[in-house]
């Protein structure tokens, strides 16, 4: 059986990953798509992307750019410290890449050069790692930050009225564009909920591994869901971004 999953923020959490691809029982057939944020939380940031470019040589996998992804690319091409990011689980990326050789680092530059800002299927399902503000589609996007930044998308569906259909005037245009999108980036624990959630047609898969949360993982098709453990017990001397 060929299945597609889609995964939601790791932050760092290598042990977690592993934990949850173990309980997908993951082969060789089957197609991973990560919607970002694979840095900046816990102290295995950087081997999580280690992790993730081996990944790649057994099965077919579509890496999205998270928003910490991009910052911390940016700090390893120019050395440039964004205080903010810092503040926001950055150190802990600085931290794990202390032990990097450059040749090593140089192959983590080349995987996030390669990443994607979002990816369309064949069966109009989006995936992004936060949203997207064109009303024409994300090709249609004047700047790429959106893709990793805006919470507009995720906005809109928490607060849309569930008694207007699709078809309904001021139905919100971006959300007939696809059959379904897949998101990240802003934890579902903000809304009190652990799993991945579903409001109209948009999947949020992140369940707040940068915090006291799980990394998540669900089935495109079947909707099927897998979870890891709490993050944080995994690391049980570190804090993440709590």
């Amino acid at each position: 059986m060929n299945r597609t999953i889609a995964i939601g923020d790791i932050h760092g959490g290598l042990k977690a990953l592993i934990q949850l691809l173990e309980r997908i029982q993951l082969t060789p057939n089957d197609k991973l798509i990560f919607l970002g944020d694979y840095v900046d939380g816990w102290s295995d940031s950087a081997n999580v992307v280690s992790h993730l470019i081996e990944l790649a040589k057994q099965n077919t996998c579509i890496f999205i750019r998270g928003n910490h992804d991009d910052l911390t690319h940016k700090w390893l091409q120019t050395g440039k410290i964004n205080e903010q990011w810092l503040q926001h689980g950055g150190q802990s990326s600085i931290d794990a890449y202390r032990n990097f050789s450059n040749k090593e680092i140089e192959k983590h530059i080349q995987f996030y050069n390669q990443m994607l800002n979002y990816y369309v299927d064949k069966e109009k399902r989006l995936f992004v790692h936060a949203g997207f503000t064109n009303l024409h589609g994300p090709e249609q996007e004047y700047h790429p930050t959106g893709f990793y930044w805006d919470r507009t998308l995720w906005e809109t569906v928490l607060s849309l009225d569930k008694s207007i259909s699709v078809s309904h005037k001021f139905y919100p245009k971006r959300l007939q564009l696809f059959n379904e999108i897949f998101i990240g980036h802003t934890p579902v624990t903000r809304i009190g909920e652990t799993k991945p959630v579903n409001m109209a047609n948009v999947w949020n898969v992140d369940t707040g591994a940068a915090f006291k949360g799980k990394i998540s993982g669900i089935d495109v098709n079947s909707k099927e869901m897998w979870q890891s453990e709490p993050v944080h017990i995994l690391y049980p001397h570190e804090d993440g971004r709590n």
